[in-house]
């Protein structure tokens, strides 16, 4: 992904150019660099992190270190989502297989 110098703004591909979705700056195309970048074109729904507290959670990692508060079950599904400054550990948040109770988890 590479972000235009003069807003900050994420940039798109248009022929030999970069060019900014937000202020229309355009760049040289850096084909040396592309192999680093993963388009979202290639990336599988399993890459993909849901954050939303509203997020649908089956089909997503379980957890069996979790005990759920309202029915006991020992499994849930969770994500994860950067909650704090950088140098803390992200926050899990769970949805109990069973009842389908949520909370989060610190770690």
């Amino acid at each position: 992904m590479q972000f235009c110098d003069d807003c900050g703004s994420m940039m798109m591909a248009e022929d030999d150019r970069m060019v900014c979705t937000n202020c229309g700056a355009a760049s040289e195309r850096d084909r040396e660099r592309e192999d680093e970048f993963v388009t979202t074109e290639s990336q599988t729904d399993d890459e993909v992190i849901e954050s939303d507290e509203n997020a649908n959670f089956e089909g997503k990692p379980k957890a069996t270190d979790v005990v759920c508060d309202e029915c006991g079950t020992q499994e849930a599904w969770y994500t994860l989502k950067q909650t704090a400054s950088a140098d803390e550990p992200p926050t899990r948040f769970f949805k109990c297989t069973e009842c389908g109770h949520r909370w989060r988890g610190y770690n």
